[in-house]
C-alpha cells in the first residue's frame, strides 16, 4: 500500500507520520495484526505492538493509544478488541 512506504518496512513500524490522515493508514494497517470479534488481554496487545516497533522510533504505548484514539481499538477493563479498520474478506 502506498500510504505506507516509509513508515513501515519489512513487517516493522520504522516510526508514525506527523499527518494525520498518514498516520491513520498506517494505525489501520497495524490494526489488521488484531483479528475481528476476538478480545485482547492488555499483555497480548502489547506483544505484537512490540514486534511492530522493534527498531523503530515509536515506542508501542504510543502506538496504543494512537489505535484507541482513532476507534481502530476499543478497551473496557484491560481488553482490547478491534472496533474500525479494514477487513479482509477475501483471505
Amino acid at each position: 500500500m502506498d500510504g505506507l512506504r516509509g513508515f513501515v518496512s519489512d513487517g516493522r513500524l520504522l516510526r508514525l507520520p506527523a499527518r494525520q490522515s498518514k498516520r491513520r493508514v498506517v494505525l489501520a494497517h497495524l490494526a489488521l495484526s488484531f483479528e475481528p470479534g476476538r478480545r485482547f488481554p492488555e499483555k497480548e496487545v502489547d506483544v505484537v505492538l512490540r514486534a511492530w516497533c522493534a527498531g523503530g522510533e515509536t515506542d508501542h504505548v504510543a502506538v496504543r493509544r494512537h489505535l484507541v484514539d482513532e476507534g481502530l481499538l476499543s478497551r473496557a477493563d484491560g481488553v482490547y478488541w478491534r472496533s474500525g479498520g479494514w477487513v479482509d474478506v477475501l483471505g
